[in-house]
């Protein structure tokens, strides 16, 4: 199975139900959270909001707990009732811990000391579709306390580990996916890191807030000079086997490699556009991140 949801990937917390909808509507996919937005008094009457919920099963995932917590299989649980079958694991640190998740595609979030060094391992597992990283957690689990300096710029950790988990990925063949942004008002610094994840391989990117998901979805859209580049070089290269001369440029097969990524981008932005719902309501109803409520 491929990971095939992105680019824009929008976290809903597990316990508002009345966002669910909402928040499918303003990204590619949702993921229904029932870790981290959720507060440990919640948690039951989260996986039955979960349950409950009438979702589209080809653009949901639900992030579960991590596996320590001994909340998984109430977290599956819930998953299946709602036919939910893409999973996001917490917390992934080891091979060993997904043969629990047979039966779901997962998405192993790796964010810890361990997830890092393990990402390789990890992906290779059979029940992996895609590794995503997260920072603060990762900080945290060294005993840091930011994952970024003064300017707003990831710390040469956090750098390493996004590298990192991008190459494990790629590695076994599956997806990597980008951390989000937690400044919900610089729009302008998410759209700056979703166009480095695009140029870097990366086939998605999470975010917490609505107001991310255009300029993550922009960023990973190639511009139409990009789009239009690709085609005539390979349209090219299918008469010109080996290497040849275009427009002044030596091309190779790297080169097309890349010719043939911006053209899988710009067929994927234009699929998960189709598959959109059609928007209702205004711009008022979006639905809120957990950092606005009161």
């Amino acid at each position: 199975m491929i990971f095939a949801m992105g680019p824009a990937l929008l976290f809903c917390p597990g316990d508002r139900p009345d966002r669910f909808g909402k928040a499918a509507e303003r990204a590619d996919a949702v993921i229904l959270d029932l870790e981290d937005a959720v507060g440990p008094d919640a948690k039951s009457a989260t996986r039955e909001a979960v349950a409950a919920a009438i979702v589209d099963p080809e653009r949901t995932i639900v992030r579960v707990n991590a596996i320590g917590e001994g909340m998984l299989e109430a977290d599956l649980d819930a998953a299946r009732s709602a036919g939910v079958t893409t999973i996001m694991l917490a917390k992934a640190e080891s091979a060993r811990q997904l043969d629990a998740l047979d039966g779901f595609a997962v998405v192993a979030l790796c964010e810890t000391a361990a997830g890092v060094v393990h990402a390789a391992d990890i992906a290779a597992h059979p029940n992996v579709v895609a590794l995503m990283w997260g920072a603060e957690d990762l900080v945290a689990s060294i005993g840091g306390t930011s994952s970024r300096d003064a300017t707003g710029a990831y710390r040469a950790v956090a750098t390493h580990a996004r590298s990192h988990v991008l190459l494990a990925a790629a590695a076994s063949g599956k997806r990597a996916i980008d951390a989000i942004r937690t400044d919900i008002a610089d729009v302008d610094g998410c759209r700056v890191e979703a166009l480095d994840a695009a140029a870097s391989g990366f086939a998605a990117k999470a975010a917490i807030h609505p107001s991310h998901v255009a300029p993550i979805r922009e960023a990973f859209a190639p511009t139409a000079e990009e789009a239009d580049w690709a085609e005539r070089v390979l349209a090219a290269a299918a008469d010109h086997p080996g290497v040849l001369s275009f427009e002044g440029r030596m091309v190779d097969e790297p080169i097309l490699r890349h010719a043939r990524s911006v053209r899988a981008r710009a067929a994927a932005i234009r699929t998960t556009t189709d598959s959109l719902p059609t928007r209702q309501g205004t711009a008022t109803d979006v639905p809120r991140a957990p950092e606005e409520e009161s």
